[in-house]
């Protein structure tokens, strides 16, 4: 009997999972399609025109290979972010950039510390490398900056990661909160920065680093404010060290020329994004005003998304079977305590004004 090779001994001991269950997974299961997607915090102000546009007639040159250094992308990052082009590392988004960051540094056996709640593709990148999660738990609904720190000195670790404002709770790390983390690194430790939500705070607010220090890298994403998601594009900022590490593992096809267009585009039309920023603290007051008439409070978001406090873990579930029952794809975060909400993700006035609507009718079908 032929048999094939022996698979590497981590990734056959791992269990067979993905980070996310995707809505058109769930409507698959359910036989229906969702009418309301509010679960995934895309943008539902769509991309800029600007990209649009460019992105069209980039796929007409479809033929030809993406430029696998994506010079003139890279090139425009650079500039908006005051950095060297040596600093800008591109990926297909975020996750891409986790994969190869734990690629890099991680070894069997070596610790990251993560939050207990953090973005479960980290989780698994540093599970595929064979290394070891410490999970600090939310403090106030917030991640615990502090917390971190101490995990980082007592584990040892080869890197903490932040996402800031945070996923799942929308909470935000003030600047000096997050200069003192990295300032408690023990020596060795790579802090990962993501910053996929950073559109939606004050770029005065944001920790300032310098773009050489050897123990931080920055994750930026055109998912969010861009409005880009199913485009897949990302980029890292560290230093120069750094990313000429990430150009040695890196899919340097992995931006595609559609995605590349759309990015370089959206970065030329800032008014988009300030528009679409501008935008989310009324549709915050809105949900979560017409969330306290139903009985029901809001945690204090700096995203485009709010989490809706039910009360318990066991309230929650049972609020999004129903509302996915009722073709309403929303999220819940799995860790305590932030597990007795759901996320919803903030979209125009007429489609929050919907979900509303179901979400009462939910509310009573629970209640019955």
């Amino acid at each position: 009997m032929r048999t094939g090779p022996e698979p590497n001994a981590i990734v056959a001991a791992l269990p067979a999972v993905t980070p996310f269950v995707g809505p058109e997974a769930l409507e698959r299961q359910m036989g229906a399609p969702f009418h309301l997607r509010l679960g995934a915090n895309e943008s539902l102000f769509g991309p800029s025109p600007r990209a649009l546009a460019a992105m069209q007639s980039a796929a007409v040159g479809g033929y030809l290979y993406n430029d696998p250094e994506g010079f003139d992308l890279r090139s425009e990052i650079a500039r908006v972010e005051e950095v060297s082009l040596e600093n800008v590392c591109l990926g297909a988004g975020i996750d891409d950039l986790l994969l190869l960051t734990c690629r890099a540094f991680l070894q069997p056996g070596r610790v990251a510390v993560t939050s207990l709640g953090g973005y479960p593709t980290f989780n698994y990148a540093v599970a595929g490398c064979g290394g070891s999660i410490y999970s600090v738990a939310y403090r106030s609904d917030a991640v615990d900056v502090e917390g971190l720190a101490e995990a980082a000195q007592r584990t040892g670790a080869t890197l903490v990661y932040l996402a800031n404002p945070d996923n799942p709770s929308g909470s935000f790390a003030s600047r000096s909160s997050v200069e003192g983390l990295r300032s408690e690194l023990p020596a060795g430790c790579l802090l990962i920065l993501d910053e996929a939500y950073a559109d939606f705070v004050p770029r005065s607010e944001r920790p300032v680093f310098d773009p050489e220090d050897p123990q931080v890298v920055r994750m930026r994403t055109f998912s969010k404010a861009h409005g880009m998601a199913g485009l897949r594009v990302g980029y890292a900022l560290g230093p120069s060290s750094l990313m000429g590490l990430y150009e040695k593992i890196r899919l340097h096809f992995a931006v595609n020329i559609v995605a590349q267009a759309g990015a370089l585009a959206s970065l030329r039309d800032p008014e988009h994004v300030a528009r679409v920023v501008g935008q989310m603290p009324s549709i915050r007051d809105f949900l979560s005003a017409e969330c306290r008439k139903l009985g029901l409070s809001t945690l204090p978001s700096f995203t485009n998304f709010v989490n809706v406090d039910l009360g318990s873990p066991e309230r929650s579930l049972r609020l999004l079977q129903e509302l996915q029952r009722r073709g309403v794809f929303v999220r819940r975060p799995f860790a305590e305590p932030l597990n007795r909400c759901i996320r919803v993700t903030l979209a125009p006035i007429p489609t929050m004004q919907a979900f509303i609507l179901e979400l009462e009718a939910a509310l009573g079908a629970l209640g019955s």
